[in-house]
């Protein structure tokens, strides 16, 4: 299971990078690093279990896809900064919550 969270991770990371040269997204960018590495921390220590990380990485990638739309036009508009930052918002509350649910793998 760990090899294929490990697998979504790096698809959504090539997905997000051809675009990353025309606008300014590094914030969002950082921001969804760090949200992966909680994922990734999460399944280690036992804290998710492998259909709530599956769930998370679903999750990521939908945030990356609206990421991507975005971008599609060359820029990043005030709109969409918030429409993304609303969804990194609320996927960050879903980590917090699944990672102290007490259900462990």
């Amino acid at each position: 299971m760990l090899k294929y969270l490990f697998c979504i991770a790096a698809f959504t990371l090539a997905v997000s990078a051809p675009g990353f040269a025309q606008t300014n997204t590094a914030g969002i960018d950082k921001r969804e690093a760090n949200q992966e590495k909680r994922i990734e921390q999460g399944v280690k220590s036992g804290a998710l279990t492998g259909q709530e990380a599956a769930k998370l990485e679903a999750g990521q990638s939908k945030i990356a896809k609206m990421e991507d739309k975005a971008r599609a036009d060359g820029k990043v508009t005030q709109q969409e900064r918030k429409r993304i930052h609303q969804a990194q918002n609320k996927q960050s509350r879903r980590i917090n919550k699944l990672k102290h649910n007490k259900q462990h793998s």
